[in-house]
Formats: C-alpha cells, structure tokens, sequence
C-alpha cells in the first residue's frame, strides 16, 4: 500500500491537494443535485410511464414522502461513513470506494425503462446513491479540515467557504441543465449526466492522492474509547443540542426540491425574460449562495458586529428566524394560489432570498462550527452527527407527508392489471374489480377500474359515478366561460340540487386557478376517508404548439420537435380518450388531510417555535475548540522516508 504524508503541513499557505477536493466536490455536487432536482417531477409525472405497461400515477404527497426518505437515508449513512473512515479505513479509503458505489446507483437511474421493472431500479439506483453519497459527506468535509494545521488554521473559514462556494457552482449549473435534459431529451440523459460527472470526480479527486495529508484511521478500539470518553460524550451532547433546532431548519430547507418544485408549477413562471421549468426555480438558491457568501463575511457581519458581538451561534439563531419568514412567504403565496390566482414565480424567488440568507448562517456556519467543536480522534464522527440532523429533519418532513395521506383503495389496479395474463391483456377492454366499503366483492358498491388493451386507465366506476359525471359537466362549462374553475361560492350555486346516493351533498374544492375536485363523501358519510369518491378537473389553457415553445431557462438552444413526455405518452397512447373514457381523473380516496396553504403554514410555525427556543440556548451554551497539531515541511519528508 502506498505511503502518504499523514499530518498537515505547517505552511502559511493554502495546502495542496485544495484544488483536487473543491472541483471533485463541484463535479459531485453537480451529479446530487442534479438527480435530487428533478426527482419530485419525475416521480409525479414520468415514472408511471417508464414501463411497457403504463403505471399509476404517484399524488404530491406520496412523492414528497418518498424524496424526503431518500434525502432522509443520504444524511443517515455519513455516520456509518464516518466509523468507516475513523475506525477501518482512513477517510481517502472510504471516499474512493464509496464514490464507486455512488456511480453504479447514478447507472441505475439512468437504465430504468430498459432493464428491469422501471420502480425497482429507481428504488435500486436511490439505496446506491444514499450509500455513497451519504457515506462520504462527512468524509469530504473532515477530511478539508484535516489539510490544516494551527499555522494556517485561520484559512479553515476560508477553505469552508470555498467548499461551499464549489458545492453550489455544481449546484447551480445541475438545477438548469438536469430539468432541461429531462423535458426535451427523457430520463435516461437526465439521469445519465449526472452519473458521467459523478465519475469525472471520482477520477479527479484519486488524481489528488499524493497531495492530501492521509490522517490515518484510529481503529475502533481508540475511537469507542474517546466517543464514550467523558470528552468525546460530553462534545457530542452539547452539539447534540444544537442540531435538535438545526433538524427543524433541514425540515424546511430540502422541500425546495418538492414542495416549492411542486407550487412552482402552479405559478406564472415567466419572470426575468424566461421561461423557468418548475425544477429549474431551484437554481436560484445556489446562485445566491455564491453572491451571498462574500457578502455577509465582508459586509454583513462586521456591520452587525458593530453592534453586537456576532458569534456562531447567534448566526444560527438569527438565522432561524429568517427561515421562518421565508416559509411564511410561500405560505401566503400558496394562499393567493388556492384562492384562484396565479401568482407570478418572483415570489418565490423572493423567499428564495430569506432562505438562501439563512442557508449562510446556519448550514455553512453549523458545519463549521462543528469541525471546531469535535475532539481530533472523532472530527468524522462529529460531521456524521451533524449529519444526522439533516436526516431527522428529512424523516420530520417524510412522516408528516406519510400521515396526510388517505388510503386508496384502488392504487394496486395497475399491478392488477399488469398480473394478470397474456390473453386478458390482450383484449380491448379489460376490468379490474375491487370491494367497496362492504368489504365483500360483486356487491353494488363495488369499483371498477377498466384498462385499455396496452395498460391505459380507460374507466373507474363507483357507486355515484353519474351524479359526478353531471357535477363535472356543469363545472367544466362554468370553466369554459372564464378560463378558470369555478369558486367554491359559484360551485355551491351549480351543484346545489345534486345528492349522492347516500343522499349527501357533493363537496368541492378549488386547487387552483385550473384544478378542482368534486366528489361524494361515499357510503360512509365522512370526507377524507377512503371511501370518498369523486374526479378531478383540470382546464388546458395551452396548446401543444405553445407548450413546445416553452424550452425554459435553456430556450435558445437545440431542442427537439416534441418534449419527451408528449412522445412516450403518444407511444403508449395515453391521451387518446373515447367518449365514455374517465381515465385517470375519477379517483377514490387517495387525498391528503393537509394540502395548500395549510401544509406551508404547519411548517412556519414549527420553524418559528424552533427558532424563539434556540433563544435559549445562545444564552446557556459554553463552546471549547480542538485543532490538530502540525508538521514541518521538513518533518513531513523525515516522516515520509521513515515510512
């Protein structure tokens, strides 16, 4: 095994081997972010579609539960990462052989539709991409830290910031060009680029091997002794504390990539001269970064500290804060959203501003924080933990958008379908039959789905399938009228006269300016139940023509004719409806018992609560730093030979 400097140099300087760590960081970032972008929009509009047999169709809630884990697992394995690196293999080990397993999930991703069940690889493609991209985050960054020594240990806020600066140059080029590609060229590019830059940084960072100072692995034994040390316990109680707030911001921050992705498309997007695809908005927040960096070390903070005393800690506090405001912007804005309006996407570039500000002070400013904070032996560790908040925070996210959902009695009719054989698939109409809320099939209040021969949702039926169909009838003509759904008062009007079988009235909802849901509280007379059975409406204000005009933020480059989607959807002939065709639009249960407005403003208010508690702690904390210890230039060629 070859031979490496193991301490860092006692120069004044930057040390070497900076370069090969912050383009590998900007390239990896790249490849994350790219795939992490376009995630939500995948799942909600082109998984389904991926198969020789078309799937169902995944509902908001569902893919931001499913984002929200994946992110949630990402942040989790930096701790095993870390007792990989502090315990076994040194942290330049773990990142080669983990970025290795980083690639293959990228190749995942970009093989579904072409090898095995389309789901399966994603699933796949998503544990290999936790795996490697979880497991080397607190490598990386540790291992940044461990180039230093106290010569130039006043370069490490620097260096961070630097690292960070890399991280969202890759960042902001992913978030333009990955939705671009997904639109206009499919999943498979989509998802491929990022795993070809995922590979150029691996190469680049083992290109760097004999300029890093390799700061050996302590073994187990020497790590279980100072992580249970009195010490070790102690540092990481205290910043244990910290990161309970710190989860709350992450809570908030990773649902720019579903929530806000998801609010984005329900809003004007022309702002600036572009057009901006829904995932492409997310680019705001690394360009910020990398204006915002610079401005607050150079003018923000000595302007505040002319008044007051700046410490880290106080940054995060501020900057809670600050994510509480920005999430109450969104929250008012998807109030404007779910009255009927379409507000312009300059809003929420605006709340990207209050969230990127408080990105500054409490991601970088935590991070750093930390390093400092953790004893030598452990510094891995410590990153893992830090880590770990970003985790629960996700997870916070995820089991909040698990436990809004209401169950679909019908979600398996395309895997019923898709089992069923060769011959029943190959007649024109085929129905897939389920128990209605008597439990008991072949009874009146059954559902039907029926399939068109190749897989397309034809029908669904239910018990009040007639009185919805009128319902719909009646809205969608009030619709036409205005280019809009009608209000909930002028709703009220319409179907005043119409009753379910069970002799309820219909409740309506607007969604948007172009979104509405009527339907019956079904049999057992409650709404958001299972049973609930109704359709949604959903008003084409564009043409094909306009669509393809819309290239967003990459619109003066080569396209091709047709998106991608309106291609796949062709050749499997989604679209083509018969006049006794309902499709996907009927649905039974499946909804959510917080959406709209409701689901921004439950998370502004858990971030301010979090935020007037973190009071608290600034007032109390005591912080003590460690920093290694260094070599001279000389030392390190003595040691070297010695070796």
């Amino acid at each position: 095994m070859p031979k490496y400097r193991s301490a860092p140099l006692a120069i004044s300087t930057m040390p070497p081997g900076i370069p090969n760590i912050v383009g590998n960081e900007a390239a990896e970032r790249f490849s994350f972010y790219g795939m992490r972008g376009i995630l939500v929009a995948f799942m909600v509009g082109y998984l389904h579609l991926m198969g020789s047999v078309l799937g169902e169709e995944m509902t908001d809630p569902e893919a931001r539960e499913r984002f929200h884990a994946f992110v949630s697992w990402v942040y989790f394995f930096p701790i095993i990462g870390a007792f990989l690196s502090d315990a076994f293999l040194g942290k330049y080990r773990t990142i080669i052989w983990l970025s290795i397993v980083y690639c293959v999930g990228h190749f995942c991703l970009a093989l579904m539709g072409t090898v095995g069940e389309p789901e399966t690889m994603m699933n796949l493609g998503l544990i290999l991409i936790a795996i490697g991209s979880g497991g080397i985050k607190p490598c990386v960054s540790a291992h940044v830290g461990d180039q230093f020594g106290k010569t130039n240990s006043h370069l490490i806020t620097k260096i961070f910031n630097y690292f960070y600066f890399s991280i969202n140059v890759g960042a902001f080029i992913a978030h333009l060009l990955t939705p671009w590609l997904l639109k206009w060229y499919g999943p498979h590019w989509a998802f491929g680029v990022p795993g070809v830059l995922m590979a150029l940084a691996t190469l680049f960072f083992w290109m760097g091997r004999n300029k890093f100072a390799h700061v050996p692995a302590a073994g187990l034994k020497p790590l279980m002794q100072i992580v249970f040390s009195k010490e070790g316990g102690f540092a990481l109680l205290k910043l244990s504390i910290i990161y309970v707030f710190v989860l709350v911001f992450w809570a908030l921050f990773d649902q720019t990539g579903s929530s806000w992705v998801l609010q984005a498309g329900d809003m004007n997007r022309q702002f600036l001269g572009i057009d901006w695809l829904p995932s492409q908005v997310q680019s705001i927040n690394p360009l910020l970064v990398l204006i915002f960096i610079p401005l607050f070390a150079q003018v923000i903070y000595p302007a505040i500290d002319k008044v007051f005393t700046l410490t880290p800690l106080r940054k995060i506090c501020i900057g809670l804060f600050v994510m509480a405001i920005a999430f109450a912007l969104v929250s008012w804005t998807q109030e404007r959203i779910d009255a009927g309006e379409t507000p312009s996407i300059g809003w929420q570039f605006l709340a990207y501003i209050l969230l990127t500000a408080s990105e500054i002070m409490v991601s970088i400013v935590a991070l750093e924080f930390s390093y400092t904070q953790a004893p030598n032996a452990m510094k891995s560790v410590v990153m893992g933990v830090f880590f770990l908040s970003v985790s629960f925070g996700n997870k916070l996210t995820e089991f909040v958008n698990h436990s809004i959902q209401v169950k679909d009695p019908i979600a398996t009719a395309s895997e019923k379908y898709a089992a069923l054989s060769e011959e029943e698939k190959a007649k024109e109409k085929v129905e897939v039959r389920f128990a209605g809320f008597d439990k008991k099939e072949n009874t009146d209040d059954d559902i039907i789905v029926t399939f068109k021969k190749g897989g397309v949702r034809h029908r669904v039926d239910f018990s009040g399938t007639e009185i919805i169909d009128e319902a719909v009838a009646r809205l969608e003509k009030a619709a036409e009228k205005k280019n809009a759904v009608p209000s909930p008062e002028e709703a009220k009007a319409l179907l005043s006269d119409l009753k379910d079988p069970w002799g309820n009235e219909l409740v309506y909802t607007r969604v948007t300016r172009i979104n509405a849901r009527v339907l019956s509280m079904g049999p057992d007379g409650e709404v958001m139940t299972p049973w609930d059975q109704g359709a949604t409406i959903s008003l084409d204000l564009e043409s094909d023509e306009e669509d393809d005009k819309e290239k967003g933020f990459f619109q003066d480059l080569v396209t091709p004719d047709k998106a991608w989607l309106d291609v796949r959807k062709r050749e499997l002939g989604v679209g083509e409806k018969d006049e006794d065709e309902t499709g996907n639009s009927y649905f039974v249960g499946g909804q959510a018992t917080l959406e709209g407005a409701a689901y921004f403003w439950f998370f502004t208010k858990l971030m301010g609560g979090a935020a007037i508690a973190f009071v608290f702690v600034v007032i109390f904390y005591r912080t003590k730093e460690y920093l290694h210890e260094e070599v001279s230039a000389d030392e390190a060629v003595d040691e070297a030979t010695a070796r």
